[in-house]
């Protein structure tokens, strides 16, 4: 990765930046480089597009003046929670960017954890999930009124459920106002929502693949966190299949640019894997509080 401060994308392309809530694991670093280079891989539509990447977990934020750089925002899972009085320094300054950048009217994907964090600085509510730990490839139903959410309507035209990744013990449990509920799981009330056309939350992880669950699942078992029983469960939900991880990234793709998978599809992006910016702007006096344990990854 290469430092650099947050410039207008060469090109014609568009800027995004991605809001990392948690630090690289072992294997995600060596089997993938990290996961910025997952989510870029999975979300970049253009090769022309440029990201940059801020650890908020470190305490790393844009610049106030380079907000109106960046054509939308993604914010990432986290070993932290969302909600509560007690959060990180770095969650509360969180919530107010995406109030801010919200405002803009720019683009805001939240990703788990960030789909709690968007949920909460938008006024809506999150907490410990009713049910307890979700984890495995689980199944979404879409809800059937998505008239005016073009990144969805052509996707659900098409299908009425598509499955995903999910590693939580945390959801929404009442979406921002003016927010709709996209859609839900046996498990998970509001497993997407959106407010208005710009921000979009998804309980699951569309950027996640297979063998990356598969390492978590050992981990949440390692420190305790899941039994044997929750895990041997939630490896079974990957034997029976891979999750439709390309309708979930077009999907994305689509939200992002503006349009619904095919304006994803108008310029695809290419190989090889793309440089990402690590920009590095860290919050006076704001530092991170020990995670009691793996929230929403």
């Amino acid at each position: 990765m290469t430092v650099a401060p947050a410039t207008q994308a060469a090109g014609g392309g568009r800027r995004y930046a991605l809001l990392l809530a948690l630090n690289d694991s072992e294997y995600a670093r060596k089997a993938h480089g990290g996961y910025g280079r997952v989510f870029v891989g999975a979300l970049r539509s253009s090769a022309e597009d440029t990201w940059d990447c801020y650890r908020v977990i470190d305490g790393e934020f844009p610049a106030a003046e380079e907000l109106e750089l960046y054509d939308g925002f993604v914010v990432s899972g986290s070993p932290h929670d969302a909600h509560g009085d007690g959060a990180p320094c770095w969650v509360r300054r969180l919530c107010l960017l995406l109030q801010t950048v919200h405002a803009m009217g720019k683009r805001v994907l939240g990703v788990c954890f960030g789909h709690q964090a968007l949920c909460r600085a938008l006024g809506g509510k999150v907490g410990r999930a009713t049910g307890g730990w979700v984890v495995g490839v689980k199944e979404v139903t879409f809800v059937e009124d998505v008239e005016g959410f073009e990144f969805l309507e052509e996707g659900v035209s098409r299908r009425r459920s598509a499955s995903i990744i999910e590693v939580h013990q945390d959801e929404v449990w009442e979406v921002p106002p003016g927010g709709k509920v996209l859609a839900y799981s046996d498990k998970t009330r509001v497993e997407m929502f959106a407010v208005g056309d710009n921000a979009l939350g998804i309980q699951g992880h569309p950027e996640y693949t297979n063998d990356i669950l598969l390492n978590l699942i050992g981990r949440l078992v390692s420190d305790g966190t899941i039994d044997g029983c929750a895990a041997e469960a939630a490896r079974r939900t990957v034997e029976s299949g891979e999750p439709d991880r390309e309708f979930w990234t077009e999907l994305c793709k689509g939200f992002l640019m503006g349009g619904g998978a095919a304006a994803a599809a108008r310029t695809p992006a290419q190989d090889p894997a793309p440089e990402l910016s690590c920009c590095h702007h860290v919050a006076v006096a704001c530092f991170p509080a020990a995670a009691s344990g793996p929230i929403g990854l």
